[in-house]
């Protein structure tokens, strides 16, 4: 929506207190950023509830707030007295959404969205990258920000529906046609994708990850359902991989509100099966069938998982409408993932370092396997867990990584605000768990462990860093300090093998 524009409570879907009317010249969700008509939208948080900042919304000029009753009652003396209009919802978080897609209105005539534990970055981008070989200006949203024919930074995998919102209004704006969004639980829970036009919608997987947040594994899935049981539309189409366990029950869900179905995975009667994967050094073969026909394709691409992203994403962009058999025809282009098993660096030797984001105990056992075959040697991993993040999970990753690598380096990953060494003795204790004692080493420094692990590699033998992927910097404490997996390991190569003056 263009600066100066203004519109009504009622062109936002929303109904003040009493019949109040008010012109809003903006949304707010942080009481800093109020001018003078702006909506407040005071939500209830983990730790806080919005209205404790209802009294500075006011002062800044706010013509209305949003909130729930809880709010209403923390800013009730300044709202008695404030002539700004007063909306109250059930579910404030969904309300604002909605009102956030009323604002700014436009978004790509093609939006798809997918959820899951692990792989919805790659889904994502493969769909943009299917997309723009077939001719659309597409774009991926998620983890790695906006990406594609209209670029630009994020915060979070699924930002805060204003954000959300004035990103596709803004890619909408710069001519993009098609969109891929990744879909978090946190996101899902908290109401960031309604108001989204979606026309498909996907699932990968589903896998400890998160508890930290949600109070156990039914409320994880239950969020992550959200794609489906609320937010895509009946009329929308669910592209679901039935080979996870949790696969069939998220196809049900979909099926439940009479949204169209495709299957994927090795499962006989999946619309498109996976039927052989040939393994090579940097790559493999794939065949499979769709409605009948068997097709084959070579993948620039490491890990056998990563046939099913790829296919997962021609399922959602056959979903979105394009033609089955030139999707098909575009999966040979598609170039890995930033810091999704990415080849990162090759020794003088021929061994390779790999760096994937694998951050879950599932997704590190699933990284280490789908590697394995594309390795004659050893395979090595560094493992580190975040810091302030599911401590459950800590143990199970060092479980992960000793039963299925050869060696195991334990170090820091974002440590943020806790004890590194307590962090890396809580992983350690799930190698000795796995009786693989013998097969671990802890080095605290990251950068060192992975000169470490480089310096393993023989002939025929590959590293994978795990955990961090993509991101260009470590978090410790409140500080960001520069640090990129695959520059750290290019690093490690060039002095191990001369190439560093």
């Amino acid at each position: 929506m263009a600066a100066g524009q203004t519109k009504s409570l009622a062109e936002l879907g929303l109904t003040a207190q009493g019949g109040r009317r008010a012109e809003i010249t903006g949304l707010s969700v942080d009481s800093r950023e109020v001018r003078k008509g702006h909506l407040f939208a005071a939500l209830p948080g983990t730790k806080v509830h919005g209205g404790d900042f209802i009294q500075y919304a006011l002062r800044m000029g706010a013509a209305a707030i949003l909130t729930d009753a809880r709010g209403a009652r923390l800013a009730a003396d300044e709202l008695s007295t404030s002539d700004a209009a007063l909306i109250l919802a059930e579910d404030p978080r969904q309300t604002l959404a909605y009102a956030a897609a009323l604002w700014f209105g436009a978004q790509p005539e093609v939006v798809v969205a997918v959820t899951g534990t692990n792989g919805k970055t790659s889904v994502a981008n493969f769909c943009r990258q299917i997309w723009t070989e077939l001719g659309f200006a597409a774009v991926n949203i998620g983890t790695t920000g906006v990406e594609g024919a209209h670029e630009a930074p994020l915060a979070h995998t699924t930002p805060e529906p204003i954000t959300l919102h004035r990103v596709l209004a803004d890619c909408e704006a710069a001519g993009v046609t098609h969109a891929a969004m990744e879909a978090s639980s946190h996101g899902l829970e908290q109401r960031r994708l309604d108001g989204v036009r979606l026309v498909a919608a996907g699932f990968t997987n589903f896998s400890q990850d998160h508890l930290d947040y949600h109070a156990g594994f039914d409320e994880y899935f239950a969020a992550k359902a959200g794609l489906f049981a609320r937010v895509l539309p009946e009329d929308g189409i669910a592209v679901i991989n039935v080979d996870d366990d949790k696969g069939p029950a998220m196809a049900e869900i979909a099926c439940a509100r009479g949204q169209d179905l495709i299957t994927v995975g090795r499962a006989a009667g999946s619309d498109i099966q996976l039927q052989a994967q040939r393994f090579a050094p940097t790559g493999q073969d794939l065949r499979f069938d769709w409605k009948g026909r068997a097709h084959q394709v070579s993948l620039d691409l490491i890990g056998g998982f990563q046939a099913e992203n790829v296919l997962l994403a021609a399922g959602l962009a056959i979903a979105a409408g394009a033609d089955p058999e030139r999707v098909f025809e575009t999966l040979g282009q598609m170039k890995t993932v930033r810091g999704r098993m990415q080849l990162a660096a090759t020794r003088a030797n021929g061994a390779t370092v790999f760096v994937d984001f694998a951050h879950t105990p599932d997704a590190i056992a699933t990284a280490l396997k789908a590697l394995r075959p594309h390795v004659m040697g050893r395979l090595v991993a560094v493992v580190g867990a975040g810091g302030d993040r599911d401590t459950a999970k800590r143990p199970l990753m060092g479980q992960a990584a000793v039963e299925n690598a050869d060696l195991v380096i334990v170090t820091d990953d974002n440590p943020r605000r806790e004890e590194p060494a307590a962090i890396r003795a809580a992983v350690m204790a799930g190698v000795a768990d796995a009786d693989g004692a013998e097969l671990a080493r802890e080095v605290g420094d990251r950068a060192e462990a992975i000169l470490r692990g480089v310096d393993m590699l023989g002939p025929g033998d590959a590293l994978l860093i795990c955990g961090k992927g993509h991101e260009t910097g470590q978090i410790v404490g409140d500080d960001v300090f520069p640090f990129d997996d695959s520059e750290q390991a290019s690093v490690a190569v060039a002095a191990l093998d001369g190439g560093l003056a």
